[in-house]
């Protein structure tokens, strides 16, 4: 580490401050499906409608958004914290989609079925960013999904749907 330098952690902490809403970004490669959970997802324009995701390097999820070029994007609901689980683990792909209801957006991605909506993206930039990649995507299909609380993460844990309006943010942690 450079001296003066931040400590990761420290950073982490700082930004487990800042409350984000939980995606799960998806793709397609011919017969491969691939996906993970997000929570780096940003609305870039209105015109055209366009998103950014920031992805690690080393995710199995960024060599078929490549070759593909192609990701979608699916907002996950309050109730769909298993789903935000399964995705984030490092399970091969169709371990992850196993038993998952999806419907097909019109370039082939999966979007899960049960989710605030979604939208299939493609890539027109790719940006390397220290250990990670930033991909914009100009979206190209989107639905919406149900009504709902949205599923949101704030200091390193998921919020909880009290009511169908009413969030529970976790407590403050030193």
């Amino acid at each position: 580490m450079i001296p003066g330098a931040l400590a990761p952690d420290a950073f982490r902490r700082l930004m487990g401050r800042w409350a984000t809403g939980v995606s799960v970004v998806t793709a397609r490669d011919r017969e491969t499906d691939a996906g993970l959970t997000v929570n780096a997802l940003l609305s870039v324009s209105l015109d055209p409608p366009s998103l950014l995701v920031s992805l690690a390097r080393d995710v199995d999820t960024l060599p078929v958004i490549d070759r593909s070029g192609w990701f979608a994007v699916n907002l996950l609901a309050a109730d769909q914290r298993p789903l935000s689980e399964r995705f984030a683990r490092t399970d091969p792909s169709e371990a992850k989609f196993r038993g998952v209801p999806i419907h097909r957006a019109p370039h082939g991605t999966a979007l899960l079925d049960g989710s605030l909506g979604g939208a299939e993206c493609r890539v027109v930039s790719r940006t390397a960013a220290f250990d990670h990649v930033l991909l914009v995507g100009e979206v190209v299909h989107l639905e919406a999904g149900r009504d709902g609380p949205p599923l949101l993460f704030y200091r390193s844990q998921y919020s909880v749907a009290d009511a169908p309006d009413q969030l529970r943010l976790p407590p403050g942690r030193p």
